[in-house]
């Protein structure tokens, strides 16, 4: 299944490594997640304008700054993965 990041951005699930709350990221010592220290670097792709970003995925073939907060995107997720239900009850 495929998870919308923002804008037209749209990743492979699969793909995905970790999900981080830049908010929280924020309040502790880590600044490897900052935005700014991401400038620079390849394979990383700024969904939206900067200060706009409220989480950070990392997958294999990159990371990405993405301005809809993890926990819709984990929400988004695991909507996808839910079963489908069955129409007929007698399918069960």
């Amino acid at each position: 299944m495929y998870l919308h990041l923002g804008g037209d951005i749209v990743i492979n699930q699969g793909k995905i490594v970790a999900i981080v709350d830049l908010n929280t990221a924020k309040k502790t010592a880590e600044k490897k997640f900052f935005p700014e220290n991401y400038q620079d670097k390849e394979k990383v792709i700024f969904v939206s304008e900067m200060g706009k970003e409220k989480s950070l995925i990392i997958t294999v073939d990159g990371s990405y700054f993405s301005p809809i907060s993890s926990t819709t995107l984990l929400k988004r997720s695991m909507f996808l993965n839910e079963p489908d239900e069955p129409d007929d009850p007698d399918e069960k």
